[in-house]
Order: structure tokens, then sequence, then C-alpha cells
């Protein structure tokens, strides 16, 4: 199976930065630029790109994150200005494809690489400082249009211009923007996402430990 469906608008790596955060120093690699050329994909990282914070926002189920060119789009209608690639913190900036709607352990070819759909991005108070917005945070969780987190799972290039090619889709209806809302409005899904193997293991310890609360609850 195979269905091309969008393309590479832009590729975006940055280094950790440090800034100041209600009187204490902070650092944050959610400052990304556009790069040209290609860009290698190995382990946990595109080349050039460093997560300041792996525990929230690297490792090997957060390689790489992913946003479409449409939801920026439609970010900037919603806040009057318009949005760069890069801007969100997103290292892939895609068009043609509905990340959001991506279902989890979903494979796509771009460029040499593979990547595997893994998580929705949660945000957090970076992403605040990042926008000059403190309540962008709260804005991104209400509009369920998270973009996602992308395993390496065939290493290689990719650059600017390269086809989004799904290869891959698994055989449930659980998508990224599913778990995002399940995990920040309802609680109620949990056990959804513990009937996914491709969810990663710290996923699946908090589905676990919602459905357990959620049984005691009732």
């Amino acid at each position: 199976m195979s269905e091309n469906l969008g393309k590479v608008i832009s590729i975006n790596v940055g280094l950790p930065t440090e800034f100041e955060y209600k009187g204490r120093k902070a650092k944050s690699a959610i400052w990304k630029n556009p790069v040209s050329g290609k860009i290698f994909a190995r382990g946990i990282n595109l080349e050039g790109d460093v997560q300041a914070d792996r525990e929230a926002h690297g490792g090997y189920d957060k390689a790489v994150y992913a946003y479409a060119i449409e939801d920026l789009t439609w970010w900037g209608n919603e806040i009057g200005r318009d949005i760069k690639p890069g801007e969100l913190g997103e290292n892939l900036t895609l068009k043609g494809i509905s990340v959001n709607d991506a279902l989890i352990g979903e494979r796509w070819k771009v460029g040499e690489v593979t990547l595997e759909v893994s998580e929705p991005r949660i945000p957090c108070w970076r992403l605040g400082v990042r926008m000059k917005d403190k309540t962008f945070p709260r804005k991104f969780t209400k509009a369920l249009r998270p973009g996602a987190y992308l395993r390496i799972v065939q290493e290689g290039s990719v650059e600017k211009g390269n086809s989004v090619e799904i290869i891959e889709k698994p055989d449930h209806a659980l998508s990224v923007r599913d778990v995002f809302e399940i995990y920040t409005q309802t609680h109620t899904n949990a056990n959804r996402i513990l009937e996914v193997s491709k969810m990663s293991d710290a996923w699946k310890s908090w589905a676990n430990k919602t459905v357990q609360k959620n049984k005691f609850d009732s």
C-alpha cells in the first residue's frame, strides 16, 4: 500500500537557547529555523537539531516533530499574523497530509527516510514563550491541532520538496488527534490507548493509571 499525499515544505532545526523565565534561567530548542539541502535523519534527531529537554521533547518516540502548513495557516488566521515554518517548533512542515488525523503506528516514506507516527505533541509553557503569549498553550490544546511526533525507523536523508508517502497503515482507528483529545479533555476513552501496540510505554503507563482511576471513581 502506498499513497502520495503531500510534500515537505520546510525542514527546521535548532539548538538549545538560554532565556529568562519568571526570573530564572531556562533552556529550550523550540526556536527552529529552516535549513536547505539534504538533512540526515538518524537515531533520535535530524542533523543539526537537538532537544534541550529529552524527557519531555526528545528520545526515540519523539525524534521528529511534524506539523501541517494548512494548520499553520489556520493559526495565522486565528491570531491575525502569518506563522512561519518552524515557528511552532516543528522539524518538518508538511503540505497535503492531515498530520492530526494520522493513525498511531502509520508509516511514512519521506525522501530516503521511513518515519512512524508515535504520539501527539503536548504543549508546555515553552510554547507560550516562543509565541510571546502565555495563553497560547491553552489555545493550542483547545484547537485539537497538536501535530505528530515521529520515530525514525529507517535512517537516511530528507530535503525540502520530498514527497510524503504513506506506506503502511495499522488496523485500528486511533489517530494523533484522538490521543490528544483523550489526554487533554475526556480521559474516559483511555482504554483505546492500551489497545494500540505502537503506543509508547509512557503513554500506556498513563492510560493504564487513568483507566484504573476511572474505575475507582465510578
